[in-house]
């Protein structure tokens, strides 16, 4: 498994196409001076000891001088050593609502994106917790089963939209019932974490929260929306088509219900959280963990990683010599094979 230590230096990448338009540039630009000078039957005699080819085996050279030389800077690390750790921690199920309604931006810069980065920074706070990610709407869906790879977390959510689920709706009670396959330990503190508008007005949602409390289960929900409500904007790309309307015709107001939110995290002998503060969400949550017995359980990672920067500074060193090394003059006996019949076009 590999680390780049420093990503940052990949955009030097960039000098190795432009370094490519410079030198087709320039052969262009003097051949054509050539030809303006000279006629050409004449300007093959006058450039006979240059390479026609050399010139470009160079730009080879130095272009993999500089790929190899600026891999090197990010110092590429390689895990050579797997190890199975112990970790204390709970285990977490982030589930998402992505139904119409969270695009609605009564909170900015959308409800979606709000949730999102809650999610984010509760993670950010996380030490050796187990996360799981869900996203639903008219039904669950799971994105990312119990791990430790927060980074991979990160990922999922950052591809989150309200496209991903196709059926519509806010079926909290599909996203209780699956979370609760997440878990696959008897003796760990079981969260859920729910953030959602709340627009469900199924006892189901209740009634699936009551099942989950017998798993050990505990709810947070996390209320994203306010009671004024928005409208739903229809979006392509980014461009404004107009607001969700109903089949009466009547442009479609969503409000965050946080009864039912409450509700269900109250049987669970959880907590509801107003969404609109990221700050005092993140500080709930992470204390309320806090307080929670972790338990040890255990997880394979790599070790330890050594640096590999010096192979890539080492091939790039090699191909910068042969760079040098390499003149453009032609290479008298490769000139003597005639192998494109130079000699004889010149003497003609």
């Amino acid at each position: 498994m590999y680390q780049i230590e420093a990503p940052e230096y990949f955009i030097l990448l960039v000098i190795i196409p432009v370094l490519w338009v410079v030198y087709f540039y320039m052969r262009f630009w003097q051949r054509k001076k050539q030809k303006a000078l000279f006629e050409s039957r004449l300007l093959d005699k006058v450039v006979i000891e240059r390479s026609r080819f050399k010139p470009f085996i160079k730009l080879i050279l130095l272009s993999l001088s500089l790929l190899f030389l600026i891999t090197g800077l990010t110092n590429p690390k390689m895990g050579s050593k797997l190890e199975t750790v112990k970790r204390r921690g709970v285990d977490i199920v982030f589930a998402i609502d992505v139904s119409k309604s969270m695009d609605a931006e009564d909170i900015a810069p959308s409800r979606l994106e709000k949730a999102k980065r809650l999610v984010s920074k509760i993670i950010d706070n996380l030490v050796s917790d187990r996360i799981g990610v869900i996203a639903y709407a008219g039904e669950a869906y799971p994105l990312l089963p119990i791990t430790t790879d927060y980074a991979a977390a990160k990922i999922f959510l950052q591809n989150m939209n309200t496209g991903l689920v196709s059926s519509q709706g806010t079926a909290i009670d599909d996203a209780i019932n699956l979370a609760t396959t997440y878990f696959d330990e008897e003796d760990t503190n079981k969260i859920l974490i729910i953030l959602s508008d709340g627009e469900d007005h199924s006892q189901k949602a209740v009634d699936a929260a009551k099942e989950a409390t017998k798993q050990g289960v505990t709810i947070f929900s996390i209320g994203i929306g306010t009671k004024k409500g928005s409208v739903i904007p229809i979006k392509s790309n980014g461009v404004l088509y107009g607001y969700k309307k109903d089949k009466n015709g009547q442009t479609v107001i969503t409000r965050l219900n946080d009864k039912i939110l409450k509700e269900i995290a109250s049987v669970t002998g959880g907590k509801y959280i107003d969404g609109t503060n990221t700050k005092k969400v993140v500080a709930y949550i992470k204390d309320a963990l806090d307080k929670m017995d972790k338990r040890e359980f255990e997880t394979t990672k790599f070790s330890e990683y050594e640096d590999q920067f010096q192979w890539f500074l080492l091939a790039g060193l090699l191909f910068l010599v042969m760079y040098l090394i390499v003149l453009e003059r032609e290479t008298q006996w490769l000139r003597k094979l005639n192998l494109f019949n130079e000699l004889d076009r010149i003497e003609n």
